[in-house]
């Protein structure tokens, strides 16, 4: 594949040191608007981009993917308010594109899992349930894209609760989520029920973040010669 990366932070990197070790050409990088105005005609030559770029700017990139035929790979979280937009506009123009909270092929494991034990626990008003989150300092989106997911996943299959609130929740519908962010933290998320009595967690820690990348390019690999709007469940779980 020849792909455009859009975003070259932490991530931007990782994908690069990996496409270095495949069949795959990174032949156009953009982190900036500047970057845009002197290279951004060259979008068109790719056969993918992917995108870990910030949360203000990842609509516009993803705009501009569909202006070109592109289609895309988004890792970027923060513009969930805006997705339905977004995913209107794809299926109108017949464009392509993979969005995720998180791309790592054991999270993806860990929300299947987060939801099976949902629905186990939904009869099970003991329970206090909690989530933790722990990221790098420089994560801007608090809490992650990933916790919300996980929550509102929750949320869906316990029925006395009604929503998420950061940090410490003050009433029995809510679901509380608490966000830390240290030096060189790859992510952390845990799920606890807790009653008077046991507890019971379950944790996904990523080691670094090759996971993370190596599910981003497989997703492109995945999405060449498809139109419409996927999510990572589409092609992990979509023949299952």
């Amino acid at each position: 594949m020849k792909i455009a990366l859009l975003g070259y932070g932490k991530m931007g990197h990782e994908i690069e040191r990996i496409c270095a070790k495949m069949d795959h050409e990174i032949i156009l990088i953009i982190d900036s608007e500047d970057d845009w105005g002197k290279s951004g005609s060259r979008l068109k030559e790719a056969d993918i981009a992917i995108d870990f770029s910030v949360p203000d700017q990842v609509v516009k990139n993803i705009y501009r993917c569909f202006d070109a035929s592109v289609p895309v790979v988004v890792g970027t979280t923060g513009w969930y308010n805006e997705t339905e937009e977004v995913k209107n506009v794809c299926y109108e123009r017949g464009q392509s594109l993979c969005y995720s909270t998180n791309f790592s092929i054991g999270f993806n494991l860990f929300f299947d899992l987060n939801r099976h034990l949902a629905k186990l626990m939904s009869e099970r008003g003991e329970y206090e349930i909690s989530i933790e989150e722990t990221h790098h300092i420089h994560k801007q989106d608090t809490p992650s894209g990933t916790a919300i997911v996980l929550a509102n996943d929750i949320i869906k299959h316990i029925g006395r609760l009604a929503k998420w609130v950061k940090e410490n929740p003050d009433k029995p519908e809510e679901l509380g989520i608490k966000s830390f962010r240290v030096e060189n933290a790859p992510g952390t998320h845990k799920i606890r029920y807790e009653s008077e009595n046991d507890m019971i967690e379950i944790v996904h820690s990523a080691k670094n973040r090759r996971g993370f990348a190596i599910g981003a390019i497989m997703a492109a690999e995945w999405l060449i010669g498809k139109k419409g709007c996927f999510e990572m469940n589409d092609m992990l779980f979509r023949n299952i």
